[in-house]
């Protein structure tokens, strides 16, 4: 079965048309509609969503499922949400496309990153993982902003023409505001674009977006992944071994303590990134990178298999 994973934007075209073009094969299609916004972007995205579910049933014989993404300006959760999602479709033997062509970029890239990480963790399911993106024939924007400066150059000529009664029946203040109000959205339309400000998420004007591991994760470092994940923090490799130990009912030793040392390095920055260390002193103090914490959230329930220490 061919599921095909949507997150709805504000398009319909080209969350549909490729399919319908290039006569894919759409079994199933999970479509995800954002509930952060303006009221009014909300809605309209929930029609889209309506209206494409409708379609995917009608045009491509497709069962539809509709899900949340409460933030779509989180990239952890929508992750955690993606990798789940991919997992359950490949669990059930389904070959699993996604979509990043519509929703906010976090999570267009978090979708991506999610299957990327499954395709290297789930190596025997590599060619049942694909995400696509399709380009839109045109914009409307630009056609929008040329109707409008049809309109303003209307109104300023009804504005010079006009009689007493049709300044009547349509009111010249009226007249007035919708120059005016055109004559500002197009001068901000000319300068800034399609967008205007940076809008400020948790903080910060920036989502900083990880990049995913190339690398798989071993039964070991499984261990030590989850520990920093439920500790936060160790302040040297040490500290984090003997935790271990105690976990693992093993004996602290020498050997032991190198193992540690050798997988923290192998999961470090010159490694599979999965985890940070900053200097203190003659230690390294130890923590999840923000990919490692991402790896844990997705991977939460899937505790490590049991660990034979040599």
């Amino acid at each position: 079965m061919q599921t095909h994973v949507v997150p709805v934007g504000f398009d319909y075209d080209r969350l549909i048309a490729p399919l319908v073009r290039d006569q894919l094969d759409v079994d199933r299609a999970i479509l995800l509609e954002g509930a952060v916004g303006s009221e009014a972007n909300v809605e309209y995205s929930r029609r889209l969503s309506t209206k494409l579910e409708q379609d995917f049933r009608n045009l491509l014989g497709a069962t539809t499922e509709r899900l949340v993404l409460e933030n779509v300006y989180d990239y952890d959760p929508a992750f955690e949400q993606a990798y789940e999602l991919i997992n359950d479709e490949l669990d059930r033997g389904n070959e699993v496309w996604v979509n990043v062509s519509a929703m906010p970029r976090p999570v267009s890239f978090a979708f991506a990153t999610a299957a990327h990480s499954i395709m290297v963790e789930r190596e025997a399911d590599r060619e049942k993982i694909h995400t696509y993106y399709t380009a839109p024939e045109k914009y409307l924007e630009t056609e929008l902003a040329e109707e409008l400066r049809e309109q303003r150059a209307l109104l300023e000529d009804l504005r010079e023409t006009q009689s007493e009664s049709t300044a009547d029946a349509i009111g010249e203040a009226r007249l007035e505001e919708r120059l005016e109000q055109t004559r500002d959205l197009l001068a901000e339309f000319d300068e800034r674009g399609t967008t205007i400000g940076a809008k400020e998420i948790d903080g910060s004007h920036i989502v900083e977006l990880p990049v995913a591991s190339f690398s798989n994760v071993k039964p070991f470092e499984e261990v030590i992944l989850y520990k920093l994940g439920d500790a936060g923090e160790f302040d040297s490799v040490s500290e984090l071994a003997k935790a271990l130990a105690d976990e693992l009912d093993e004996e602290y030793t020498d050997s032991f303590r190198s193992k540690v040392i050798y997988n923290v390095d192998r999961l470090g920055p010159g490694g599979k990134g999965y985890i940070e260390q900053d200097h203190h002193g003659k230690s390294h103090r130890t923590r999840l990178s923000r990919i490692g914490e991402l790896w844990v959230r997705a991977h939460s329930g899937s505790p490590p298999e049991e660990v034979t220490v040599d």
